[in-house]
């Protein structure tokens, strides 16, 4: 009897210890949990600035689906046939196709619209030169980005344009969809909901928050910090989701940082550098609450400005600068073009 009541009371406290972990877990958002992986993230394009080939563009699923949107597309067939040869669409349930090549497959039959958070050429080169072989398919971005897009490049002159308004004569191929600020839109023939945000660049910037369920993943187009560009559009993303933070799950973001520490404020037009990064992420954290809520975080870094200069390497500079000053438990991944991550 004793060695029985010797065991009952130490599974009591066992028990008492796990409940209390599981209220602390509850408590504690975005840590990271043992579920199972929610989202695919294939990196396109890795790079800001000149490195034609090498642009903004990442595809992402849900991996209850083989159907992709692109987020950005200033690199595209170059993009995919990197990933090709990386392996990266290993796991996808490609749909075949004789008549076209894989990379082919995937842009016309996977990839089922773009998410473009601005119109600077970086950002949208891909889509534009891919048009003429890509199939029909919608463009969701902010109404002043649509305009841009179709004013400065789908006008008959700079290019055909293939989208269902603006200059004629219009194609029709690509269906202009201008997302609502902080309201969920369906994306067409995917499991995801996208909720748009206004960002501050030289021209306006969108935010994506991509939802399956109570999954939730993040991209983030060119964007200044608050502190310099004075208009609190980070701050209102990172209260949004916070507050979706308590009954979602934050599998991970993709945000810029463009230039090292070193750049001065007034060159930074509407960038980020890692010391800037972790200051917009340790707001964040403070909205959640909590001794580490953005513990495991991933947080895929965008937009690392390339550079012909020489004996000079900004994405080592940056790499090293941002884990020297990770004080919030982040995983910072530096992506590079072809990879496949889950989250």
């Amino acid at each position: 009897m004793k060695n029985f009541a010797y065991l009952f009371k130490h599974l009591l406290a066992l028990t008492l210890i796990i409940s209390l972990n599981t209220f602390a877990n509850q408590n504690t958002a975005i840590t990271e949990t043992s579920q199972t992986a929610a989202f695919e993230l294939i990196v396109l394009g890795d790079s800001g600035g000149i490195e034609d080939g090498n642009l903004s563009a990442f595809l992402l699923r849900s991996l209850n689906s083989r159907n992709y949107v692109a987020l950005d597309a200033g690199t595209l067939v170059n993009g995919i046939n990197q990933s090709v040869q990386h392996n990266a669409f290993a796991d996808l349930p490609i749909v075949k196709n004789e008549s076209w090549s894989t990379a082919g497959t995937i842009l016309r039959e996977h990839v089922k619209g773009y998410l473009i958070s601005h119109a600077h050429l970086d950002h949208i080169n891909g889509m534009i030169v891919a048009s003429p072989e890509d199939t029909n398919k919608n463009i969701y971005a902010l109404a002043s980005v649509n305009n841009m897009i179709g004013e400065t490049y789908f006008n008959g002159k700079a290019w055909a344009n293939f989208t269902d308004r603006g200059i004629p004569p219009t194609l029709n191929k690509y269906h202009v969809v201008d997302l609502p600020i902080a309201e969920p839109v369906s994306i067409t023939d995917t499991q995801l909901k996208v909720t748009a945000f206004s960002l501050s660049h030289p021209v306006e910037s969108t935010a994506f928050v991509i939802e399956n369920g109570s999954d939730m993943f993040v991209y983030f187009g060119d964007t200044g910090p608050d502190i310099v560009e004075k208009q609190g559009k980070l701050d209102a993303i990172w209260t949004y989701l916070a507050g979706q933070a308590k009954h979602k799950q934050l599998r991970g973001i993709v945000i810029e940082a463009s230039f090292e520490n070193e750049r001065p404020h007034n060159l930074l037009f509407g960038h980020l550098t890692p010391k800037l990064l972790l200051q917009e992420l340790h707001n964040f954290a403070s909205k959640i609450g909590g001794e580490t809520p953005l513990q495991n975080l991933k947080v895929v870094i965008s937009h690392i400005k390339y550079t012909l200069a020489e004996n000079t390497n900004p994405r080592l500079t940056i790499k090293r600068q941002l884990d020297e000053a990770n004080d919030l438990g982040l995983q910072i991944i530096i992506p590079e073009q072809g990879q496949k991550w889950v989250f």
